[in-house]
């Protein structure tokens, strides 16, 4: 699931820095979007666990994305305690709203930096807007959309506050930062918390280690 979570902040990131800078109104649609990132990651997870609040059929419903469902005739869903694929998706939605916006700025800052002459030569020789993206805007921003990638990565993998609030780890939803507190803080299981920390710390150095060498190779 933590591809999904990297490739969704950072694509709908990219799209959007793209899009953003050709809208005449773009100061404001990326604070739009970047805003979310100012709610704490405890807060963002109270919010989404209200709108996907679930009641009975024939219950009003408090959750929005359920009242929507019944508006346009469809049955409520208790959407968090699905089964895993559902669940996950359901919270890792979450994570995308809060980062895409954090990815849109890195992402764009980067974008604005590609001489405009690059473009332009590219656009008289014919190649279209599609073509300009693959063969021009991307390979010159991979070294930031790497590290944009990496940092999303580490993110996805000491995720904890929004499986916390939203289901504790439970229906298929545990991740490794919430289990390592539930064996430290619930059980005392003190050694186990310690292993656990440990194998989190291993899974990400190795994404930082392959970045740090990609950076030393591009400044050598």
């Amino acid at each position: 699931m933590g591809d999904f979570f990297t490739l969704g902040t950072v694509g709908i990131g990219l799209i959007l820095a793209v899009l953003a800078d050709r809208v005449k109104y773009e100061k404001f649609s990326k604070t739009v979007i970047f805003m979310p990132m100012a709610i704490s990651f405890v807060g963002a997870g109270v919010i989404w666990k209200f709108v996907y609040d679930y009641k009975p059929l024939g219950v009003n419903q408090i959750g929005l994305l359920n009242q929507i469902v019944v508006l346009f005739g469809g049955e409520p869903k208790a959407w968090l305690i699905q089964g895993p694929w559902l669940n996950n998706f359901a919270l890792i939605f979450v994570g995308i709203w809060i980062w895409t916006g954090f990815c849109m700025v890195i992402l764009s800052a980067a974008y604005k930096g590609i001489p405009e002459e690059l473009l332009d030569a590219g656009r008289v020789d014919g190649a279209n807007e599609w073509q300009v993206f693959i063969y021009i805007i991307l390979p010159y921003m991979k070294s930031t959309i790497a590290v944009v990638a990496t940092t999303m990565i580490v993110n996805v993998l000491k995720i904890f506050d929004i499986v916390y609030v939203m289901t504790n780890g439970n229906y298929g939803t545990e991740v490794i930062a919430n289990r390592m507190y539930k064996e430290m803080f619930q059980y005392r299981n003190y050694g186990r918390a310690s292993a656990i920390a440990v194998v989190l710390f291993l899974l990400i150095l190795p994404v930082i280690i392959i970045n740090l060498r990609r950076m030393k190779g591009e400044k050598s």
